[in-house]
């Protein structure tokens, strides 16, 4: 049994009893408060309140022109609410956990949770049609249904559901509390960055916030759907093996000699009955029935091309000619050469 701490990398033999999270009282108030706190900001922008007048004034204030410096680093620090990249990298570690693990439910918590994302923050985004700072045209208007896509803050909801889907599925208590608190310091360092490089309004961060919790928080109802989809999954991949292996059964090995020849592809067709073989020359056969030929008639018991050391021994006079190739209209290819005599 290994000791060491990559033992902890390796696959458990048996899936490990992990608690599902549920919709305990404390989960069903924290998701109605975030709700109520969703809508606040929504009807708060739609009356072009206090709100929107401070989205103007940090948008004129222009933080990325008064801190310079910070520019280069939060345009790399920004990727970490972008969906793509961020959606790969915890693909990759949910993954894993599900190989080592026996189960498909991070795989699948990590797609309703992006389903929803994409369903729930893309609609509000298409429906009120806000424009961006840098395309605001009227100073101290709320820019709504402008034909714009960034109310609420998609960088910011995408970064609060990818990150704090770790925390969500952790195992322990412990590692819950210490995943919630990063991911809570990652997707508000996302959603500040954004404002600070000018590409949102302060109360688009905030409804990206409360966007992106709402989805985690909602997460226990879907549990029952996942864990049914998990086992037509799992029961389908089975089947899909079965079928695999009754597969190779069917098929017979046939085995084959040392030094035999390989069965074909394809089963070759018998002769017809009655039909005879086709008669098959040797090689070589045509030249010594020519040079029979010219030589005159054979003689009884002798072959038909007698073999040139059998003509030196019986101290043969006469030139032997190598056999010329079929002489076409324009006659042989080959030049006329003759092998000299062997005397006795």
């Amino acid at each position: 049994m290994r000791t060491d701490i990559f033992a902890r990398l390796d696959r458990e033999p048996e899936p490990p009893k992990i608690e599902v999270p549920r919709m305990t009282r404390t989960r069903l108030a924290l998701f109605g408060g975030t709700l109520a706190f969703y809508l606040a900001i929504v009807v708060a922008v739609l009356l072009s309140t206090w709100l929107v007048t401070l989205d103007w004034k940090i948008m004129l204030f222009r933080p990325y022109q008064q801190w310079q410096g910070l520019h280069a680093f939060l345009d790399y620090y920004v990727v970490l609410g972008q969906r793509g990249p961020t959606a790969v990298m915890v693909a990759a570690w949910l993954g894993w956990r599900s190989w080592r693990q026996h189960t498909l439910r991070p795989l699948l918590c990590l797609g309703a949770a992006l389903l929803l994302l994409n369903a729930t923050v893309g609609a509000v985004k298409l429906g009120l049609g806000r424009l961006g700072p840098h395309y605001a045209t009227q100073i101290g208007s709320a820019e709504l249904f402008a034909g714009g896509d960034i109310f609420p803050s998609g960088h910011t909801a995408n970064a609060v559901v990818t990150w704090g889907i770790l925390a969500y599925l952790a195992t322990t208590p412990r590692a819950r509390r210490y995943l919630s608190a990063l991911s809570a310091v990652v997707a508000l360092g996302v959603g500040l960055t954004t404002v600070y490089l000018g590409t949102h309004w302060l109360s688009d961060v905030l409804l990206g916030w409360a966007a992106g919790l709402l989805i985690l928080l909602a997460l226990p109802w879907c549990e029952p759907v996942l864990a049914v989809a998990e086992a037509w999954i799992l029961a389908l991949r089975d089947r899909l093996r079965e079928q695999l292996r009754s597969r190779r059964r069917l098929v017979p090995s046939l085995p084959v000699a040392s030094g035999g020849p390989l069965p074909g592809l394809f089963p070759q067709r018998p002769a017809a009955s009655g039909a005879e073989e086709p008669v098959r020359e040797t090689v070589g056969a045509g030249s010594g029935r020519a040079a029979a030929t010219r030589g005159g008639a054979p003689r009884a018991g002798q072959p038909l091309a007698a073999p040139r050391a059998h003509q030196a021994h019986h101290g043969a006079h006469h030139t032997v000619r190598a056999e010329r190739g079929p002489v076409g209209p324009a006659g042989s290819r080959r030049p006329p050469h003759s092998r000299p005599a062997t005397g006795g």
